[in-house]
C-alpha cells in the first residue's frame, strides 16, 4: 500500500481536520495540541501562520508517533508544498487548485486537497489525481453541492471547509462529506494563554460525530 493511500485512509477514519490558524507559531502549536487532546487528530497547520514550518516540525517531533496525522493549510505554490512536505507534512491543502501543487505531491505521494468551488475545478483536479477536493467555500455552496456534484460525479470524495458547525454537521455528512474541516468554531473562545476552551470546543465537535454516525 502506498503512502499516499495509508495518509488517506486514516484521514478518513480520524474525519475531523483541525483547521489551525496560529498567531504564532507557538501559538498555532498549542491550539493543534488543545485540539487533539479534544479529539480532532487530522492537524492542518495554516501558512498563514507566522512560522507555520516550525509549528509542523515540533508536531512531527512530538506527535509523530501517535493517530494525529499533521498537513499545512493554505499552501498557495509548489515551493511551499515542497517545504511543508519536507518539514513533515503528510497532506497538502490549499484554497483553489494548482497543477503544480499537485505535481508535487504525486512526486511525494503525499495526499493534495485542494479547494474547488465548481465541478470543472474538481475536473481538472481529478486530471492530475487529486482524489479528495475541498469544497470551498463551503458555508457558501452548502452541503447540497455534495450531492449535487456526486450524481454525475460520484467517484471523487469531498470536504467541506467553512461553514461547518456542531448544528449542521449532520446535513454535511448525510450528503456524503468524506470529512469536515473546522477552523474558528475551535478558538472562538480562547482566553489570553489558556487553551482549555479549544479542547473543550473539539471535544463538543467529537462527541457530535460519535452522535450522528451512532444513529446511521
Amino acid at each position: 500500500m502506498s503512502i499516499k493511500r495509508k495518509t488517506l485512509i486514516q484521514l478518513e477514519k480520524n474525519y475531523l481536520f483541525a483547521v489551525i490558524r496560529g498567531k504564532s507559531s507557538q501559538d498555532a502549536f498549542e491550539i493543534s495540541k488543545a485540539a487533539y487532546n479534544g479529539g480532532i487528530k487530522n492537524i492542518e497547520v495554516t501558512f498563514t501562520t507566522p512560522g507555520a514550518v516550525k509549528t509542523i516540525e515540533k508536531l512531527v517531533e512530538e506527535f509523530g508517533n501517535t493517530d494525529m496525522v499533521i498537513g499545512a493549510g493554505t499552501v498557495m505554490d509548489d515551493i511551499t508544498a515542497r517545504i511543508a512536505i519536507l518539514a513533515g507534512a503528510k497532506f497538502i491543502v490549499s484554497p483553489n487548485f494548482s497543477p503544480s501543487i499537485s505535481e508535487i505531491c504525486n512526486r511525494y505521494t503525499i495526499p493534495y486537497l485542494p479547494g474547488c468551488g465548481s465541478v470543472t475545478e474538481i475536473a481538472n483536479a481529478m486530471a492530475t489525481g487529486v482524489e479528495i477536493a475541498k469544497v470551498f467555500p463551503g458555508g457558501i455552496l452548502g452541503a447540497g453541492f455534495i450531492k449535487d456534484v456526486h450524481g454525475p460525479i460520484p467517484h471523487i470524495d469531498l470536504m467541506p471547509s467553512g461553514g461547518v458547525s456542531l448544528e449542521n454537521m449532520d446535513t454535511w455528512i448525510a450528503n456524503g462529506a468524506w470529512a469536515v474541516g473546522i477552523g474558528s468554531a475551535l478558538t472562538k473562545d480562547i482566553n489570553s494563554d489558556d487553551y482549555t476552551s479549544v479542547t473543550i470546543n473539539a471535544q463538543k465537535f467529537s462527541d457530535r460525530l460519535n452522535e450522528i454516525l451512532s444513529k446511521n
